[in-house]
């Protein structure tokens, strides 16, 4: 890891982003905008109040689906099973923060 000149930007020790491949950003998004035209002005925030083990078991679905055909698309949104996958497990993440909230990575 190259360490920079803190003097100039200090930002030692705060998560690198642009370590994340940028085309899963692109993918949750996609999914996100499907859900707002599937739900409305509602899913933009109401995705919150969806209970956890409904998100599992949509991941599972979507992981199934992706394992058995990794070029399979959802019949309903017509998008990648992967994407819709990656965006559940956006949410779980965001859901189960809490659970991690000692481990400092912000």
């Amino acid at each position: 890891m190259q360490y920079y000149n803190q003097e100039i930007k200090a930002d030692a020790g705060k998560p690198r982003l642009s370590l994340i491949p940028s085309e899963i950003i692109w993918a949750i998004a996609t999914i996100r905008e499907y859900g707002c035209r599937k739900y409305g002005e509602q899913g933009v925030l109401r995705w919150k109040d969806v209970e956890k083990e409904r998100y599992r078991d949509a991941a599972y679905r979507h992981w199934l689906r992706y394992l058995e055909n990794p070029s399979g698309v959802d019949p309903e949104s017509g998008l990648p099973h992967l994407w819709h996958l990656a965006c559940n497990i956006a949410f779980l993440c965001e859901l189960e923060k809490e659970n991690w909230k000692d481990l400092n990575y912000k």
